[in-house]
């Protein structure tokens, strides 16, 4: 399938979603979150891929919503068709999607850029990463999880500051606050997010998601409803062939061979 907007490619088991609009900032028009999610829709379907990454470029990942699209927008139709969830169904199936996505983001993730990148399992950031959202400064707020993402990710205060003050925050006091995992040099951003990926593709697949499901569940529910999830989905992997396999090349000193069953 061609694209108009992002790059999709396949790296053995990791699936590289690259955002591919320079001329706009990658800013996330309709046409881009449609592409995106058919992008998702492909890489979820394909057996061999264990890990997706998405980036953009050095200077930008994303600088926000396509504000040319919105301008003349009202409220009955953009109810109507639920934006921004519309449109191929792109950010809905990042949030569907079960297979891991890391987020690669170097520059400007702003606005929408911001919340497609919190959307993700993963931030790895480089040192030129700024994150923000500066909704409050053009009328409007965010709308596709700023205020709910980014509280639970660096808490109350700090992300009442960004979103009420618009400003932006820096790939170090990201790290410092719980937003991404990692800095890295800009050079070594792609390289050690196909690194990740792939680390994680190689892990039985059925294991990989119980656990980022338990993870996520932390985010949803109360401690003895998460710890009660996780240990169901814990005493559920005793079925699983790969953890037979996993424990028995514990026991015998070898690598595990992974089946995803």
């Amino acid at each position: 399938m061609q694209h108009e907007f992002i790059e999709l490619s396949r790296e053995d088991a990791v699936g590289i979603i690259r955002l591919h609009r320079p001329e706009a900032y990658n800013a996330l028009c309709n046409g881009l979150i449609a592409e995106l999610g058919q992008a998702l829709e492909a890489l979820e379907a394909d057996d061999a891929i264990g890990a997706i990454v998405v980036t953009g470029g050095e200077k930008v990942f994303a600088a926000g919503a396509d504000i040319g699209e919105m301008l003349e927008r009202e409220h009955a139709g953009l109810f109507v068709e639920d934006f921004p969830f519309a449109h191929g169904q792109g950010w809905e199936r990042l949030a569907r999607c079960r297979k891991p996505l890391i987020a690669a983001v170097s520059g400007y993730a702003l606005g929408g850029g911001c919340e497609m990148a919190m959307a993700c399992d993963i931030i790895l950031a480089s040192e030129t990463a700024k994150f923000g959202q500066p909704e409050v400064k053009i009328g409007t707020m965010p709308g596709a999880g700023g205020t709910q993402r980014l509280v639970r990710a660096i808490g109350k205060a700090k992300a009442m500051e960004l979103c009420l003050s618009g400003r932006t925050m820096d790939a170090e006091e990201a790290e410092r606050a719980g937003l991404v995992c990692r800095v890295v040099p800009v050079e070594a951003l792609l390289e050690e997010a196909r690194a990740l990926a792939a680390s994680i593709a190689a892990h039985s697949r059925p294991v990989v998601m119980q656990i980022r499901e338990s993870v996520n569940q932390a985010f949803e529910t109360g401690l003895q409803a998460g710890l009660l999830f996780e240990r169901r989905a814990f005493q559920g992997t005793f079925d699983f062939a790969d953890r037979r396999e996993g424990m028995a090349a514990f026991a015998e000193k070898r690598k595990p061979v992974f089946r995803h069953r």
